[in-house]
């Protein structure tokens, strides 16, 4: 139609052998091109990028990326991208877009931040192993086994206890937004033989008598609590919380998350649980997780 539109309007040159040479994409100025990617979604303008050298030009400007990075990249870049200060400004917008959608990890490799890569929303894992277990220390109750089925390669598995408690805490600098907070846990024990995936649920035992007490605050004062019984044997499970939202008056200050599962009934023993991680995703990312 645009092409349809010039020939009409007559904005066309004539080359040395005469033949008419008539406006094509890569005529359009590199600004204007960025300027109209700002509508896109970071995987179509990496796509859109490969179509002529102008668009690819276009598809680097820093003042694009910007717009599509969280409001608080700055503190990503700081706290996940190990490089020195004073050379971090020196990284295009892009290439900081690009280095914060891969997983990230921060605090001794035991939790994981990365941005959606089509959105660019944040998403944060908190691993077992940052967590604090009651009787962790004590191999008749817990150990730590590798396993491929977790982003960080091991998972806490409860052999047998009779007090159930899981306890953990995360400080960072959130965007606004609203996010929904998850447990993911396993009933039995997954090993692989002759290629299968298999699980061994010997061990599980004493989850079906009381519910799971689920809960987690932050340093604004929301709190969501979730009674719930652990169930599908054999599936990891993602056990949704709640929710908690982040507003503009504090998006520039670090929000302080406590969360727990518990079970302390001590009348009778459970065991046979993995446990994996805890996750933090954008709200509209729940159905994902089911």
């Amino acid at each position: 139609m645009g092409g349809g539109v010039s020939r009409l309007n007559g904005n066309h040159e004539n080359n040395e052998s005469g033949s008419i040479i008539y406006p094509s994409l890569g005529d359009i100025p590199e600004n204007c091109v960025s300027s109209i990617f700002m509508h896109f979604d970071p995987q179509e303008i990496c796509q859109m990028a490969r179509l002529n050298r102008t668009f690819h030009g276009a598809s680097m400007a820093d003042f694009l990326w910007e717009s599509k990075l969280p409001s608080n990249y700055l503190y990503l870049v700081k706290k996940v991208i190990e490089e020195n200060p004073d050379k971090k400004s020196l990284l295009g917008k892009k290439e900081i877009y690009a280095r914060l959608s891969q997983p990230n990890r921060f605090d001794h490799g035991t939790k994981e931040v990365w941005l959606d890569k089509s959105s660019g929303k944040i998403c944060l894992a908190i691993s077992a192993k940052a967590l604090r277990i009651t009787g962790i220390d004590d191999r008749r109750y817990w150990n730590h086994i590798p396993t491929e089925e977790s982003r960080f390669q091991s998972v806490a598995y409860l052999q047998q206890i009779w007090w159930f408690e899981v306890v953990g805490e995360l400080e960072f600098e959130f965007p606004p937004g609203t996010y929904s907070l998850f447990f993911r846990l396993q009933l039995g024990k997954s090993y692989k033989k002759y290629s299968r995936r298999l699980c061994n649920l010997e061990q599980v035992h004493g989850w079906d008598l009381k519910p799971v007490r689920f809960q987690f605050s932050t340093s604004d004062g929301q709190n969501k609590t979730l009674e719930c019984y652990l169930h599908d044997p054999g599936t990891w499970v993602h056990y949704h919380v709640g929710d908690f939202v982040i507003d503009n008056s504090n998006s520039t200050t670090a929000t302080k998350i406590k969360f727990s599962m518990m079970q302390i009934d001590c009348t009778h023993t459970k065991g046979g649980l993995c446990v994996d991680s805890v996750f933090i995703y954008p709200s509209e990312f729940k159905e994902r997780l089911k």
